[in-house]
């Protein structure tokens, strides 16, 4: 019944966010009082009184050019996979300049796994703008669940593990191999999905960065933290779980509702957003543009929050907040073919792992992510690395200055050094380079393979 009334409050609110539009439009042409004092505060009041009342839709990516080597190369967005609640997206790069063609060509591949926790996969915009100078890049754009209809079936948990093997999977058939990021929520699936490829013997990423993520809730726990910890799952299941309503394509689907997921935002700083819109209203007044338009960005990225499938989110509440699964060695997964595999971090053994954390992080803990080495005792110390970034909270991490600045020059050397393909040899790790100069070394013939056939490119587009 909430969700409906919610709805009807939406529809009710629509006109008199349009009506305040075409007002602020209207004072601020000065068509009724002029340029005036008394009509640039109307204006900026009722433009106030619009972003408070309309409704976010999906932001769009808009990464239109990057620059590589220099040079400006375009970017056109591509649905490489497309699931029921979620879709593979490639940022394709394109150029006619040839030494960046080849610098394109021989860049590394990275999966950027996007958070299934409220905002849409566009929240890490600046996280791609960046990777994509120095890697082909893709990511999981997560569909609001609200979209999809009952027939496509449930989404667990376990459903999300096995879409990333998917697409691992994927980018390995065409690459050869790659190397996947994740950002706060899918810390968790990410780590279970690699150490169930790796039990099985599957080729797994060459290397995993992890930022920012609950992979131990249990360390230095937040009031997010505390939140799941402490409350029962009939507790979340009977208060924050709602159908979907008339008028979508998902009516009657289970879900947790991006605008109670949003209330929850704002409540956790309402001084903060009161301040940044009554700081909005006077930049309007005073006719400061840029300071006005870094609002709205913000704003309309913040505000924009999708519908979880509650199967999926009480699953998580269960598995990661209150359980401890990962950490405690108890989690079993569901595999597509039905059958339940226990998921074994210790037996990944080729791949370089770093985690990263926001010295000031008030969502994942300080530890939180650092956990993972203790899970990931079959990678060698020489492969894994902790940053953690000073004076830098959640966002910072991932974007804006300091993720620039800072954490992105430590992200693209781990990728760079581990951009090899490794191969286990008793309990150290090696590459096939060092095979032969140790080879070498010891004056014993060594057979070099033959180098698979390069992979045909598609015009200049990589």
């Amino acid at each position: 019944m909430l969700y409906q009334l919610y709805e009807a409050q939406r529809s009710l609110m629509e006109p008199f966010a349009d009506f305040a539009q075409a007002a602020s439009k209207l004072y601020g042409q000065g068509a009724v009082f002029g340029q005036t004092p008394l009509s640039q505060r109307m204006a900026a009041g009722y433009d106030l009184l619009y972003r408070l009342g309309k409704d976010y839709e999906k932001p769009e990516f808009d990464i239109k050019t990057v620059k590589v080597d220099g040079d400006d190369v375009v970017i056109q967005e591509v649905i490489e996979i497309e699931k029921p609640f979620c879709q593979l997206r490639r940022f394709k790069r394109f150029t006619d300049e040839p030494h960046t063609l080849q610098t394109l060509k021989s860049q590394p591949v990275v999966l950027i796994v996007a958070p299934l926790s409220g905002h849409y996969a566009t929240l890490l915009r600046d996280t791609v703008r960046t990777l994509l100078q120095d890697h082909k890049v893709y990511i999981t754009d997560w569909v609001n669940a609200r979209l999809v209809p009952l027939s496509e079936g449930e989404f667990h948990l376990d459903d999300y593990i096995n879409y990333v093997q998917e697409f691992i999977r994927h980018l390995e058939a065409e690459y050869g191999h790659c190397h996947v990021i994740s950002v706060c929520q899918p810390t968790v699936p990410v780590l279970a999905a690699v150490s169930l490829m790796a039990s099985r013997g599957e080729k797994v990423p060459l290397s995993l960065t992890m930022m920012g993520g609950p992979i131990d809730a249990r360390k230095s726990p937040t009031a997010v933290n505390n939140l799941a910890m402490n409350k029962s799952y009939e507790w979340f299941e009977n208060n924050v779980i709602y159908r979907v309503p008339q008028g979508f394509p998902g009516v009657g689907r289970r879900v947790y509702p991006g605008f109670l997921q949003h209330t929850g935002f704002v409540a956790m700083n309402p001084d903060r957003h009161a301040t940044s819109h009554y700081d909005y209203f006077k930049d309007l007044i005073k006719g400061d543009d840029a300071s006005a338009e870094a609002h709205r960005k913000f704003y309309d990225e913040y505000n924009a929050v999708l519908d979880m499938d509650a199967d999926y989110y009480l699953d998580t509440i269960r598995t990661v907040f209150q359980k401890f699964e990962l950490v405690n060695g108890t989690w079993e997964v569901k595999n597509p073919e039905g059958v339940l595999e226990r998921v074994r971090p210790q037996d990944i053994h080729s791949t370089g792992l770093l985690t990263i954390e926001g010295e000031l992080d008030d969502i994942s803990g300080s530890g939180q992510t650092r956990a993972a080495h203790d899970l990931c005792t079959g990678i060698t110390p020489d492969h894994q690395q902790h940053y953690e970034v000073k004076d830098a909270g959640h966002y910072g991490i991932f974007s804006g200055r300091r993720w620039r600045e800072r954490v992105y020059p430590e992200v693209k050397a781990f990728i760079a050094a581990h951009d090899k393909p490794q191969k286990r040899v008793g309990r150290s790790i090696v590459t096939a380079e060092d095979t032969v100069k140790a080879a070498a070394a010891a004056k014993r013939p060594t057979v070099a393979r033959k180098s698979a056939p390069a992979r045909r490119t598609r015009g200049a587009a990589r």
